[in-house]
Protein backbone atom coordinates (compact mmCIF):
# COMPACT_ATOMS: atom_id res chain seq x y z
CA UNK A 1 0.00 0.00 0.00
CA UNK A 2 1.41 3.26 -0.81
CA UNK A 3 2.53 5.54 1.90
CA UNK A 4 0.46 8.73 1.95
CA UNK A 5 1.87 11.77 2.13
CA UNK A 6 1.43 14.65 4.57
CA UNK A 7 -0.41 17.49 3.60
CA UNK A 8 1.57 20.58 4.64
CA UNK A 9 -0.10 22.97 7.73
CA UNK A 10 -2.50 25.45 6.48
CA UNK A 11 -1.39 28.88 6.71
CA UNK A 12 -3.40 31.59 8.32
CA UNK A 13 -2.72 35.19 7.69
CA UNK A 14 -3.27 37.21 11.37
CA UNK A 15 -6.02 39.10 12.22
CA UNK A 16 -5.25 42.11 14.78
CA UNK A 17 -7.93 42.80 17.35
CA UNK A 18 -6.99 46.50 17.32
CA UNK A 19 -5.13 49.32 16.02
CA UNK A 20 -3.24 49.19 19.73
CA UNK A 21 -2.01 45.54 19.22
CA UNK A 22 -0.69 46.53 15.58
CA UNK A 23 1.30 49.44 17.12
CA UNK A 24 3.13 47.09 19.76
CA UNK A 25 3.52 44.97 17.20
CA UNK A 26 5.47 47.43 15.15
CA UNK A 27 7.40 48.68 18.41
CA UNK A 28 8.27 45.06 19.21
CA UNK A 29 9.72 44.35 15.40
CA UNK A 30 11.63 48.04 15.52
CA UNK A 31 12.98 47.03 18.55
CA UNK A 32 14.34 44.07 16.82
CA UNK A 33 16.04 46.20 14.18
CA UNK A 34 17.80 48.39 16.39
CA UNK A 35 19.43 45.12 18.27
CA UNK A 36 20.48 44.04 14.74
CA UNK A 37 21.50 47.26 14.14
CA UNK A 38 23.98 47.33 17.20
CA UNK A 39 25.75 44.21 15.92
CA UNK A 40 28.18 43.76 12.89
CA UNK A 41 29.16 40.47 10.65
CA UNK A 42 32.81 40.75 12.37
CA UNK A 43 30.56 40.26 15.66
CA UNK A 44 28.50 37.96 14.78
CA UNK A 45 31.62 35.84 13.47
CA UNK A 46 33.76 36.38 16.89
CA UNK A 47 31.02 35.92 18.96
CA UNK A 48 28.85 32.53 18.14
CA UNK A 49 26.64 33.71 20.66
CA UNK A 50 25.44 36.57 19.40
CA UNK A 51 24.59 34.89 16.35
CA UNK A 52 22.49 32.69 18.03
CA UNK A 53 20.15 35.18 19.95
CA UNK A 54 19.75 37.32 16.99
CA UNK A 55 18.68 34.45 14.93
CA UNK A 56 16.37 33.15 17.78
CA UNK A 57 15.39 36.56 18.87
CA UNK A 58 14.07 37.32 14.79
CA UNK A 59 12.54 34.35 14.59
CA UNK A 60 10.55 34.58 18.52
CA UNK A 61 9.41 37.99 17.57
CA UNK A 62 7.85 37.13 13.96
CA UNK A 63 5.98 33.52 15.28
CA UNK A 64 4.98 36.52 18.30
CA UNK A 65 3.49 38.92 15.96
CA UNK A 66 2.36 37.03 13.41
CA UNK A 67 1.20 33.77 14.93
CA UNK A 68 3.28 30.14 14.38
CA UNK A 69 1.07 29.47 11.63
CA UNK A 70 1.53 32.37 9.87
CA UNK A 71 3.07 32.87 6.20
CA UNK A 72 5.46 35.30 7.67
CA UNK A 73 6.61 33.03 10.31
CA UNK A 74 6.64 30.22 7.82
CA UNK A 75 8.60 32.30 5.23
CA UNK A 76 11.29 33.32 8.11
CA UNK A 77 11.27 30.41 10.47
CA UNK A 78 14.40 28.39 8.83
CA UNK A 79 16.69 32.45 8.27
CA UNK A 80 20.05 32.22 9.04
CA UNK A 81 22.74 35.25 9.52
CA UNK A 82 25.13 33.55 7.14
CA UNK A 83 24.45 34.64 3.43
CA UNK A 84 25.82 32.43 0.94
CA UNK A 85 27.44 29.14 0.38
CA UNK A 86 30.38 28.09 2.53
CA UNK A 87 33.29 26.40 1.57
CA UNK A 88 36.35 24.55 1.99
CA UNK A 89 39.73 27.07 3.28
CA UNK A 90 36.52 29.89 2.90
CA UNK A 91 38.69 33.28 5.10
CA UNK A 92 37.77 35.01 7.65
CA UNK A 93 36.94 38.12 6.00
CA UNK A 94 34.24 36.40 3.61
CA UNK A 95 32.50 34.87 6.40
CA UNK A 96 32.57 37.91 8.14
CA UNK A 97 31.17 39.23 4.69
CA UNK A 98 28.68 36.69 4.60
CA UNK A 99 27.27 37.35 8.42
CA UNK A 100 27.63 40.90 7.54
CA UNK A 101 24.99 40.27 4.33
CA UNK A 102 22.79 37.96 6.30
CA UNK A 103 22.55 40.83 9.12
CA UNK A 104 21.60 43.58 6.29
CA UNK A 105 18.62 40.83 4.42
CA UNK A 106 17.11 40.63 8.09
CA UNK A 107 17.10 44.32 8.59
CA UNK A 108 15.45 44.36 5.09
CA UNK A 109 13.21 41.32 5.80
CA UNK A 110 12.16 43.28 9.11
CA UNK A 111 11.28 46.20 7.32
CA UNK A 112 9.32 44.89 5.11
CA UNK A 113 6.79 43.08 8.03
CA UNK A 114 6.52 46.24 9.55
CA UNK A 115 5.05 47.83 6.26
CA UNK A 116 3.21 45.30 6.31
CA UNK A 117 2.27 46.02 9.79
CA UNK A 118 0.97 49.39 8.51
CA UNK A 119 -0.90 48.71 5.66
CA UNK A 120 -2.93 46.32 8.14
CA UNK A 121 -3.06 49.52 10.67
CA UNK A 122 -5.18 51.86 7.85
CA UNK A 123 -7.73 49.16 7.71
CA UNK A 124 -8.42 50.64 11.34
CA UNK A 125 -8.89 54.06 10.03
CA UNK A 126 -5.77 56.35 9.83
CA UNK A 127 -2.19 56.14 9.15
CA UNK A 128 -0.21 54.90 12.14
CA UNK A 129 1.32 57.68 14.40
CA UNK A 130 4.42 57.92 14.85
CA UNK A 131 6.70 55.63 16.17
CA UNK A 132 8.28 56.02 19.85
CA UNK A 133 11.98 56.51 17.56
CA UNK A 134 10.14 59.40 15.42
CA UNK A 135 8.96 61.02 18.53
CA UNK A 136 12.11 61.51 19.88
CA UNK A 137 13.66 62.26 16.45
CA UNK A 138 10.88 65.28 16.42
CA UNK A 139 11.86 66.55 19.97
CA UNK A 140 16.21 66.64 19.13
CA UNK A 141 16.84 65.86 22.52
CA UNK A 142 19.86 67.36 23.40
CA UNK A 143 22.84 64.67 22.86
CA UNK A 144 23.45 64.54 26.73
CA UNK A 145 19.83 63.66 27.29
CA UNK A 146 19.37 61.13 24.41
CA UNK A 147 22.59 59.29 25.05
CA UNK A 148 21.10 57.82 27.90
CA UNK A 149 17.37 57.96 27.58
CA UNK A 150 16.44 57.42 23.95
CA UNK A 151 17.31 53.21 24.36
CA UNK A 152 15.28 52.86 27.73
CA UNK A 153 12.26 54.77 25.79
CA UNK A 154 12.40 53.17 22.80
CA UNK A 155 12.43 49.67 24.78
CA UNK A 156 9.26 50.71 26.35
CA UNK A 157 10.75 51.93 29.44
CA UNK A 158 9.42 55.33 29.58
CA UNK A 159 9.79 55.97 32.98
CA UNK A 160 13.76 55.01 33.59
CA UNK A 161 14.34 56.80 30.73
CA UNK A 162 13.18 59.82 32.51
CA UNK A 163 14.81 59.28 36.01
CA UNK A 164 17.89 58.75 33.83
CA UNK A 165 17.49 62.34 31.68
CA UNK A 166 16.94 64.21 35.25
CA UNK A 167 20.34 62.57 36.67
CA UNK A 168 22.41 63.22 33.18
CA UNK A 169 20.78 66.87 33.64
CA UNK A 170 22.39 66.98 36.94
CA UNK A 171 26.06 65.88 36.12
CA UNK A 172 25.83 68.15 32.77
CA UNK A 173 25.34 71.42 34.86
CA UNK A 174 28.30 69.74 37.53
CA UNK A 175 30.55 69.57 34.64
CA UNK A 176 29.95 72.99 33.28
CA UNK A 177 29.80 74.95 36.37
CA UNK A 178 32.80 72.59 37.86
CA UNK A 179 30.70 72.41 41.10
CA UNK A 180 31.16 68.30 41.42
CA UNK A 181 31.18 68.59 45.62
CA UNK A 182 27.43 69.94 45.14
CA UNK A 183 24.36 68.12 44.32
CA UNK A 184 20.77 68.31 44.09
CA UNK A 185 18.91 71.66 45.21
CA UNK A 186 22.13 73.02 46.26
CA UNK A 187 23.84 72.66 43.31
CA UNK A 188 21.16 74.50 41.44
CA UNK A 189 20.55 77.67 43.92
CA UNK A 190 24.73 78.18 43.39
CA UNK A 191 25.32 77.44 40.15
CA UNK A 192 22.06 79.45 38.89
CA UNK A 193 21.88 81.91 41.85
CA UNK A 194 20.18 84.47 40.80
CA UNK A 195 22.92 87.59 42.56
CA UNK A 196 25.92 85.93 41.82
CA UNK A 197 25.36 82.89 39.32
CA UNK A 198 28.18 80.51 38.20
CA UNK A 199 26.58 80.03 35.10
CA UNK A 200 23.97 82.86 33.92
CA UNK A 201 21.48 82.83 31.35
CA UNK A 202 21.50 86.04 29.99
CA UNK A 203 23.58 89.58 30.68
CA UNK A 204 22.06 90.12 33.72
CA UNK A 205 21.54 93.85 32.81
CA UNK A 206 17.85 94.46 34.67
CA UNK A 207 15.18 93.26 36.86
CA UNK A 208 14.04 91.75 33.68
CA UNK A 209 17.12 89.53 33.07
CA UNK A 210 17.24 89.08 37.26
CA UNK A 211 13.84 87.43 37.36
CA UNK A 212 14.50 85.21 33.91
CA UNK A 213 17.72 83.93 36.17
CA UNK A 214 15.53 83.32 39.27
CA UNK A 215 12.70 81.42 37.81
CA UNK A 216 15.31 79.36 35.53
CA UNK A 217 17.24 78.43 38.74
CA UNK A 218 13.39 77.05 40.20
CA UNK A 219 12.70 75.69 37.25
CA UNK A 220 16.12 73.23 37.78
CA UNK A 221 15.49 72.61 41.54
CA UNK A 222 11.78 71.56 40.39
CA UNK A 223 13.53 69.14 37.86
CA UNK A 224 15.61 67.67 41.17
CA UNK A 225 13.03 67.70 43.52
CA UNK A 226 9.72 66.69 41.20
CA UNK A 227 11.55 64.30 39.30
CA UNK A 228 14.86 63.08 39.83
CA UNK A 229 14.51 62.38 43.71
CA UNK A 230 11.17 60.76 43.36
CA UNK A 231 13.15 58.22 40.67
CA UNK A 232 15.78 57.27 42.84
CA UNK A 233 12.98 55.30 45.13
CA UNK A 234 9.72 54.74 42.71
CA UNK A 235 8.78 56.98 40.26
CA UNK A 236 5.00 56.99 39.64
CA UNK A 237 3.96 55.39 36.76
CA UNK A 238 1.89 57.11 33.70
CA UNK A 239 0.92 57.77 30.17
CA UNK A 240 3.79 57.90 27.42
CA UNK A 241 2.60 60.68 25.99
CA UNK A 242 3.76 62.68 29.90
CA UNK A 243 7.24 61.31 29.68
CA UNK A 244 7.66 62.32 26.08
CA UNK A 245 6.84 65.78 28.08
CA UNK A 246 9.52 65.43 30.55
CA UNK A 247 11.76 64.22 28.24
CA UNK A 248 11.37 67.49 26.22
CA UNK A 249 11.12 69.79 29.58
CA UNK A 250 14.67 68.46 31.06
CA UNK A 251 16.57 68.07 27.36
CA UNK A 252 15.35 71.93 27.11
CA UNK A 253 17.27 72.87 30.21
CA UNK A 254 20.06 70.89 29.11
CA UNK A 255 20.55 72.82 25.61
CA UNK A 256 20.21 76.39 28.27
CA UNK A 257 22.57 74.87 30.26
CA UNK A 258 25.13 74.92 27.23
CA UNK A 259 24.51 78.11 26.05
CA UNK A 260 24.52 79.33 29.32
CA UNK A 261 27.44 82.16 30.00
CA UNK A 262 29.98 81.79 32.97
CA UNK A 263 29.95 84.96 35.23
CA UNK A 264 32.37 83.40 38.05
CA UNK A 265 34.89 80.65 38.76
CA UNK A 266 34.13 78.03 41.28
Amino acid sequence: MAKRIASPPQLIDKQFSSADEIDRAIAKMERRIKDLEAITGAIIYNQPGAREVAESNARNTIREVFGPDSPEFDENKSFSLFEGLAFADMGDGLIVEAYESGRQRLIAIFGGLINRLKEKREDFGGPAPPTQAAYLAYLNLHSRIADVASDLFQDGYHWEAVFAASKALVNYVKERSGRHDLDGTSLMRTVFSRNSPILAFNDLADQTDFDEQEGMMHIFEGVVLGIRNPGGHAFPEGPEQRAIEYLSLISLLAYRVQEAKRKRST
